[in-house]
């Protein structure tokens, strides 16, 4: 019978609303200090998000709506540099209290630190973003709170893959029986499901039409779920 030993978190989406709101708004912001014309409206973003990462998002862009763009240089050091300076933007917006965790997160966060659940992170975005996101709404003691925080580039192939999350396991000895993961995207549960790993799924703004079928469990939020340590349980009971 598996027994719940962890609880593996996505970030972007999943903790908090951080893509139209933040990472959109960032990009736009290290766009215009570069003194590009280019602008991420809500729709065209989420297009966007078909891509994950964010380096691979501005190629993607490049390729596919800038037929006339060229560049002398490095193209490659020039998109680096761009989300470098994105993560800055980024960080500020929460610093500035402009990003929020979504409802239930922090009460389910605490609810598993009692009952000695292990918590991890699993995401495609930066360690930078990361912390920075944990440390402005829950407080620097936060990243203690994570046994691992697996991010960004740590490995070769992002969601949809699911080697991110193949690596947590690996990292932190467990087997994906004992283990929830809980994801807002059809990319994310695609890398989840492909690790064998029961998902629930909390769809945010860019992702409610997402196929999540094969999702253990969809609410539209935590709270409005009540999703509780009990809850993710009796998922793997099921």
């Amino acid at each position: 019978m598996a027994q719940l030993e962890a609880i593996l978190f996505d970030v972007d989406g999943t903790l908090a609303e951080t893509e139209r709101d933040g990472h959109r708004v960032a990009f736009n912001m290290a766009f215009a200090a570069e003194g590009l014309d280019w602008e991420w409206s809500e729709s065209l973003y989420g297009k966007l998000l078909a891509v994950t990462g964010g380096k691979e998002r501005i190629r993607r862009y490049i390729d596919q709506y800038l037929n006339d763009f060229h560049y002398d240089g490095d193209l490659d050091e020039m998109i680096k540099a761009l989300h470098l300076s994105k993560n800055g933007y980024y960080a500020q917006l929460v610093e500035q209290g402009k990003i929020s965790l979504r409802p239930g997160v922090e009460r389910l966060i605490n609810e598993a630190r009692a009952q000695n659940i292990r918590l991890a992170i699993a995401t495609t975005t930066s360690m930078e973003n990361v912390t920075n996101l944990l440390t402005g709404t829950l407080g620097k003691e936060s990243i203690e709170w994570f046994e691992l925080i697996a991010a960004g580039d740590i490995v070769p192939a992002k969601k949809p893959a699911p080697d991110i999350y193949f690596y947590t396991l690996e990292k932190m000895q467990l087997a994906a029986e004992n283990c929830i993961a809980i994801e807002d995207s059809s990319n994310g549960i695609r890398s989840s499901r492909a690790a064998d790993l029961t998902t629930l799924i909390t769809p945010s703004i860019y992702t409610m039409d997402d196929d999540f079928s094969e999702a253990a469990l969809i609410v539209e939020t935590l709270d409005s779920g009540d999703v509780t340590v009990d809850t993710l349980r009796q998922l793997l009971d099921n």
